[in-house]
């Protein structure tokens, strides 16, 4: 029996991995990014003595984003990551709260303007 694939099923897999390829300097870059982060996020962590929820939100994507990356290079999805699917979602924090800035008092103003 010859399993061969059809022409079809080989242009197919071709462009996979052409996909593939783009998708590993995206990894590349993103974990260059995710690296930077979390220097970032430590220094935060240091000065205020709490992590930024910005950064954590952020952080929190972009991971998913490389795990994402992972699952349709290892062929365990076949949907392509962002921008072909939306960006993940932040899930909701499991480790310290982060730090919480209160709001900026408003000015009082007068109802009259001043002469």
């Amino acid at each position: 029996m010859n399993s061969s694939p059809n022409p079809s099923q080989r242009e197919s897999i071709i462009l996979r991995v052409l996909w593939m390829l783009v998708f590993l300097v995206v990894w590349q870059l993103a974990e260059l990014l995710l690296a930077g982060l979390v220097l970032v996020q430590l220094i935060y962590r240091l000065i205020y003595g709490a992590p930024s929820a910005s950064l954590m939100n952020f952080g929190d994507s972009l991971s998913q984003f490389l795990a994402q990356i992972g699952r349709f290079g290892s062929f365990h999805s076949d949907q392509k990551p962002w921008p072909f699917a939306d960006w993940p979602a932040p899930r909701e924090p499991e480790g310290e709260a982060a730090h919480s800035v209160p709001p900026a008092p408003h000015p009082v103003r007068d109802e009259e303007p001043k002469l």
